[in-house]
């Protein structure tokens, strides 16, 4: 195969599945090295003008994708129908994968997973009206995470234990009240046998009145205060947590609704599996919030203050000023999950005007993700379906590159903002410049380069011979330009 002059043998393309080669092979798709004459006149030479092999540079970053949306597809297919997509995203750099919530739900067929009855029934027991999940059989699910790991990439698996859904009717003898929260073999409602449930595993019981918030599912809010609820959950070995690890190959957690429990079940529940990644979705953009969560639960979150800052800058306000109000990963760059959208934020009617970011102003959200401190989320729906995927390729290989060392914000105004990220060791960094203006725009910059000739690696500017490109003088002054309504990432060429 031979691609712009360079020559690739086939069978290693395919024999090759390391990481670092599947980076590269991206990088010679995305950032290339073009001369070849023009046919109709070959007195005339037509060159593009490239950058470094950025693959020579290594930031560190790992990259997750969230490989679902809201209502996908009925039928059980998901699961068969995403594992085509492992060794493309693989390549693109993704280093994580979220499935959604796996188990069989209440809702059965039709669930998203959000309302889990019977943790230990991945498709494969007739309860709830189906067999399969939403997404497939346990067969598929486990060979789609086989599929993952092949491409060396790790199962980051949702868990939604706030609530529960499905279940028969009992008496809670407390309340007096029938409710739904009855789950074992002999109703149906729990077939595969392990975790059953009555009234005194939920709130109220006996014990304990309630919990932090019960905000979904109120009748089946479950008291994970209970330590025969603990025990099934997270802490026999036996127990869903050890289940999904040990059983299933799960590599780490993404915990739902965060606000409805303690933070110290997110922390127990990390101490007995060992300490694996984990994210929580603790839906609040206030940064202090966030951050108190993160201590009290020592994992991650996902970092809704620099999700709304982003929709208020790039889309509804139209004001980068905005862009310095805090962040969780301005407080705990190494806690904080960025994102641009996801299943909550996209494509659902009772979303408000500002409650999620606008297609036309996705890629500068993330621009602004994938440049900036954090570890980025990529929406399936963006990846797949909505937004220039070669553009996302060329933002993930830079994140993985040159989106290096310590953030300093150079200069912001309402139209323009530019920050560089400074690099480590023989990693040069860069500097990213976003225009919302309808205008080109042109700053005068202090970088960390001296008398070095600069690229713009997003391609998002264009020059005609390598003599226009800039180059920083003996104190590392350099005057950058961006296009209208638009960014630009420059690094040493």
């Amino acid at each position: 195969m031979n691609f712009h002059g360079v020559s690739f043998s086939t069978s290693n393309i395919y024999f090759m599945k390391n990481k670092i080669f599947k980076i590269s092979l991206l990088s010679l798709l995305t950032i290339s090295f073009i001369a070849c004459d023009n046919d109709d006149d070959n007195s005339n030479e037509n060159t593009t003008i490239s950058g470094s092999d950025l693959t020579q540079y290594s930031s560190g970053s790992e990259i997750m994708m969230q490989s679902f949306f809201w209502d996908v597809p009925e039928g059980g297919i998901w699961w068969d129908f995403i594992k085509g997509h492992m060794d493309d995203w693989a390549i693109a750099g993704i280093d994580k994968v979220w499935l959604p919530q796996f188990a069989k739900s209440g809702s059965g067929a039709v669930s998203m997973g959000y309302d889990p009855a019977d943790y230990f029934d991945l498709g494969e027991y007739n309860q709830y009206g189906t067999v399969e999940t939403r997404f497939g059989s346990k067969e598929e699910l486990l060979s789609l995470i086989d599929e993952i790991h092949n491409q060396g990439m790790e199962v980051i698996a949702d868990i939604v234990i706030n609530h529960n859904g499905g279940g028969a009717e009992e008496l809670n003898t407390l309340t007096g009240e029938t409710k739904y929260t009855l789950f074992n073999q002999a109703t149906q409602t729990n077939l595969s046998g392990r975790f059953d449930r009555t009234w005194q595993d939920f709130h109220p019981n006996n014990e304990f009145e309630s919990d932090e918030e019960a905000g979904f599912f109120p009748e089946r809010d479950l008291c994970l205060q209970c330590p025969r609820v603990q025990d099934e959950l997270w802490l026999n070995t036996n127990s869903v947590a050890q289940y999904y690890k040990n059983e299933l190959g799960i590599d780490g957690w993404r915990f739902d609704y965060v606000k409805g429990f303690n933070p110290n079940v997110v922390k127990q529940w990390n101490e007995a599996t060992g300490g694996l990644f984990s994210v929580g979705e603790n839906f609040d953009g206030n940064a202090t919030v966030l951050k108190d969560w993160v201590d009290a639960s020592a994992s991650s979150a996902f970092d809704f203050a620099a999700f709304y800052n982003m929709e208020k800058a790039f889309d509804s306000q139209r004001n980068l000023t905005l862009l310095n109000d805090n962040a969780l990963f301005k407080i705990y760059p190494d806690k904080a999950v960025t994102f641009a959208g996801n299943h909550d934020t996209d494509d659902r009617e009772e979303q408000g005007p500002t409650g999620y970011i606008n297609t036309q102003f996705k890629n500068l959200a993330y621009a602004y993700i994938l440049t900036h401190p954090g570890t980025p989320t990529i929406f399936y729906s963006d990846y797949e379906q909505k937004l220039d995927k070669t553009e996302l390729d060329n933002l993930m290989l830079i994140n993985k590159t040159i989106a290096s060392g310590d953030l300093t914000v150079i200069n912001v105004s309402k139209q323009e903002y530019i920050a560089r990220r400074e690099g480590k060791d023989d990693n040069p960094g860069l500097i990213i410049y976003f225009n919302i203006s309808s205008s080109p725009k042109t700053q005068t910059v202090l970088t960390n380069w001296k008398n070095a000739t600069l690229f713009d690696y997003s391609n998002n500017t264009t020059f005609s011979n390598e003599a226009d490109l800039p180059i920083t003088d003996a104190n590392g002054l350099a005057t950058l330009t961006v296009e209208p309504n638009s960014y630009a990432i420059w690094s040493i060429k």
